[in-house]
């Protein structure tokens, strides 16, 4: 926070806007720092604070106990001496003083080589991973099981990533399409999508649901051909 560099402008295009961001470079006992100032988290965080300060002025009107049980409030605060040797609170102008030096700071650490911008780019790609991840556990049901062994762990990580890579390929595929997908949507219709084979006379004779919902749509987008209603065939 006290390195006398200047911050460098970076702009981030989003899906919905863009993120205004002022970034410079830090080196400090040997170790690589990025150091970020996001001036939208910057405002925000003054105005939540200056709406605590508020709150304390309105509480501390009501006596020292309705500020103390408070924890956002008791941050703020410090104790003095009232003539009756009492101990009072009041707002503490040093600590806002400093916490107002951190309003939208981030900082990011890292030993790679590659310039701070790009450092920074690659933090928020970080974003889409967890994303990514968020959804493998709650869409795809691939949540953190406790295995007994070193092999299942690593058989369950591979699963997992299988799970991501055709999710993303699939996703791909759709859009390449024109398709906008819905997984939960279709997750429960690829599950009322069943087939059942029975043996009369000599013949197999096989059998699917109907298609329902996305089922059909995705399958043309992935290039992946439905079986026939009806399928006979000799036993």
């Amino acid at each position: 926070m006290e390195d006398t560099k200047p911050f460098v402008p970076l702009l981030i295009e989003r899906t919905q806007g863009e993120t205004q961001l002022f970034i410079k470079e830090v080196m400090a006992e040997g170790e690589r720092y990025i150091v970020c100032r996001n001036e939208a988290e910057a405002e925000k965080d003054r105005a939540d604070r200056q709406a605590i300060v508020e709150g304390l002025q309105t509480q501390s009107k009501r006596g020292d106990k309705s500020l103390v049980g408070n924890k956002g409030y008791r941050r703020y605060l410090k104790v003095t001496e009232r003539a009756d040797d009492k101990p009072a609170f009041e707002i503490d102008a040093g600590k806002l003083a400093e916490e107002a030096r951190y309003d939208g700071i981030f900082v990011l650490r890292t030993n790679t080589k590659i310039n701070p911008l790009l450092a920074v780019l690659r933090y928020r790609d970080l974003l889409k991973v967890e994303d990514l991840f968020r959804r493998a556990k709650a869409v795809m049901k691939t949540r953190p099981i406790y295995h007994s062994s070193d092999e299942a762990t690593r058989g369950h990580i591979f699963c997992s990533f299988l799970v991501l890579l055709l999710q993303k390929e699939l996703a791909d595929l759709c859009a390449a399409k024109g398709v906008k997908l819905e997984w939960q949507d279709l997750l429960r219709d690829l599950d009322r999508l069943q087939e059942s084979t029975i043996e009369k006379d000599g013949k197999r004779i096989t059998g699917r649901t109907s298609v329902r919902g996305q089922v059909g749509t995705i399958f043309q987008a992935a290039g992946v051909a439905l079986p026939a209603n009806l399928k006979s065939e000799a036993a």
